[in-house]
Formats: structure tokens, sequence, C-alpha cells
């Protein structure tokens, strides 16, 4: 089963290391070889599936379980709050996000990996054990950014009943609570980074208006001041520094 996994999962790294062109028969090509080769059960078979339909999720599940997604809508709505349509692009937002979720979690992931990784590939404890064990610091990390508000909510639509301690939170009520808590979050740092640029807006809106000038758009003149201002209070260091010191 081990072998297995391996094939699998090395499967899923060709997947996006080769042409789109050839991904999707390199992939297949190698669950088929390992499916054939295979001399387990059919419980094994059925691991192999439910291993590859997570990998296949998987980058669903780290943006849902880590400080992604909060990151990613906090820079959107600063480009969006400067009206500077697709500067910076999108991938660059992303790329940014993307670095930043990595020192973020870097605690994280390095205890996971110490206390489940580790000692799963030395053999010291079983895949289950691995899981149960991975799980607790991305609880920690999940709860102490979700409110217990949103925690009930889930625990509610899952049927589930209030557990006594964190460990028994199951992920399937405590990912989507913390998904929308931090939706909220990135939502109300959102409106206090639109606020300034909207009292700009406003400002040349008047002056223009009084000047008689209704033909000028607003927009591209205040744009010229907005973008001063946000140099001026180095705005992305600041952004930045307040998105990474909100997780600790």
């Amino acid at each position: 089963m081990g072998k297995q996994i391996f094939l699998i999962a090395s499967g899923f790294v060709a997947f996006f290391s080769f042409p789109k062109n050839v991904q999707a028969a390199e992939l297949l090509d190698t669950v088929s070889d390992t499916l054939k080769n295979s001399t387990g059960t059919n419980s094994d078979t059925i691991q192999l599936f439910v291993l590859l339909t997570l990998l296949s999720l998987g980058s669903a599940f780290l943006v849902l379980t880590t400080s992604f997604t909060r990151i990613v809508v906090v820079l959107s709505f600063t480009r969006s709050s400067l009206g500077t349509q697709q500067n910076p692009p999108n991938i660059v937002l992303t790329g940014l996000a993307i670095f930043l979720t990595f020192f973020i979690m870097k605690p994280v992931y390095n205890q996971v990996i110490d206390e489940a990784v580790t000692p799963y590939l030395n053999d010291e404890i079983s895949l289950e054990e691995a899981i149960d064990i991975g799980e607790d610091p991305l609880k920690d990390f999940m709860s102490r950014q979700t409110r217990d508000k949103d925690i009930q909510l889930f625990l509610d639509i899952s049927g589930e009943k209030q557990p006594q301690d964190l460990e028994d939170l199951s992920m399937t009520v405590l990912v989507p609570a913390f998904a929308i808590s931090e939706l909220r979050t990135a939502f109300s740092i959102g409106f206090l980074i639109f606020i300034p640029f909207l009292v700009i807006d406003m400002v040349v809106a008047s002056i223009l208006m009084s000047m008689g000038m209704f033909m000028l758009s607003p927009v591209m003149i205040s744009l010229p001041f907005k973008l001063l201002l946000f140099v001026l209070v180095d705005g992305w260091y600041l952004v930045v520094e307040s998105l990474v010191q909100g997780f600790q």
C-alpha cells in the first residue's frame, strides 16, 4: 500500500509538471499501472481511489484551511479601493498571497511534519494516527481565528453535538466555519481600507461639481491623489504587516 501511495502521489506531481496536453494521460497511466500491479485487496483499491480524490481536492483544502483566503481577499479590496482596475495583476496578488501564507503557516506545518509526517514515514505510527495527530495543529490554528457563532452554525447544519474539547470537533464543521470567519474578517479590513480613498473620491467629486465640470470623471482625477496617498503612507507595507500580525 505504501508503494501505491507513492505512485499516486508521483502521478499527482506529474500532473502539474508536464505540459497540458499530456497531463491527464500521464496521471491516468500511472494510476492504471498501479492498479494493475496491485496485489492487495479491494480495500486497497478503495483507499487508492479515496487518496486520488483527496489529491484532486488538495488545492481547495489548502485554501480553506490556511490564511490564504483572508490575504487574497484583502489584497483584492486594496486594488479595488485604489481604482487601478487590473493593476497589480491577479498573478501578482496571488503570488504575494501564496508567499505570505507560507510564512504564516510555516510554524503550523513544521509541527505537522515533526509530529505526524516524519513518524509516519519512519513507520513509527500508522496512517490513521498520522492524520489524527496532523489535524491537531491545523485545528488549533483555525479555531483561534474562528468565531464560536460560526462553529455553532455549522454544528446546527450538520446536526452534530457540541464537542467537549477542540480535538473532538470535526474538520467538516471547523473548515467551513473558519472560511466564513476569514471572509468576515477580510471584508471588515476591506471596509477600513476603502474609507480614506472614498473620502478622496467624494472631495474630488464635490470640487468638480462646484466648478461645473460635470462631464469630467471624478475617478480619473482622484486616481493620482489616491496613488500618491498610498505611496506616501507606504500602503503595501502597512497592509502586509497588518495581515501577518493579525494571525499572530
